[in-house]
């Protein structure tokens, strides 16, 4: 480091990415502060580590970083800023959202094979939404666009990252046994 930083990093990282009007990368952070990428990694699990017990958080989304309120702040926020929360999904949005978060990036071939329905609709309401995001095109036949998630799904649902989002329990397979055994005792 070759200049006398006018803040801790710390807070000079809290500020840069405060004030950016988009998310930020790693590398966008280092450059404007003169720190190395590992130095500026290290110094925002600091202020990960400070606002924890704040009202913000860091949220990283595929490379890019920001700062939001802190989820369980929603409500208050919401009711100062009268804002109305007017996200409404179906069932087959919700369906299809979570698809996406779980095994991004995906594309609508196999969102489709995994629902066993067309998913035009429901991605093209996901997509304006702002919850879903074009990230890019399969290396398959047809060049089929990939699908992921968004910063806004991440602050929909008051996640940090796509790393959060809870694990999926497989439903336990029944042996035959239990099946048949099932069978005959409500004969």
């Amino acid at each position: 480091m070759s200049q006398t930083l006018p803040l801790t990093p710390d807070a000079l990282l809290e500020a840069l990415i405060f004030t950016s009007p988009q998310p930020v990368t790693l590398e966008a952070l280092a450059d404007a502060t003169g720190l190395s990428t590992e130095e500026t990694e290290a110094t925002l699990e600091t202020l990960e580590k400070h606002l924890a017990a704040r009202g913000l958080r860091l949220q990283r989304h595929k490379q890019r970083i920001q700062i939001v309120s802190a989820p369980e702040a929603a409500p208050y926020v919401e009711h100062m800023l009268d804002l109305e929360v007017n996200l409404r999904l179906s069932q087959a949005a919700m369906e299809t959202l979570a698809i996406i978060a779980y095994a991004q990036p995906i594309t609508r071939p196999q969102i489709e094979s995994i629902r066993g329905v067309n998913s035009d609709s429901v991605l093209r309401t996901l997509l304006s939404a702002g919850l879903i995001e074009e990230m890019g095109r399969a290396d398959s036949v047809g060049r089929p666009i990939l699908y992921g998630t968004t910063f806004e799904f991440l602050q929909q649902f008051g996640l940090k990252s796509p790393e959060e989002l809870p694990p999926v329990d497989a439903p336990e397979k029944k042996s035959p046994e239990a099946d048949s055994s099932s069978l005959r005792s409500s004969e």
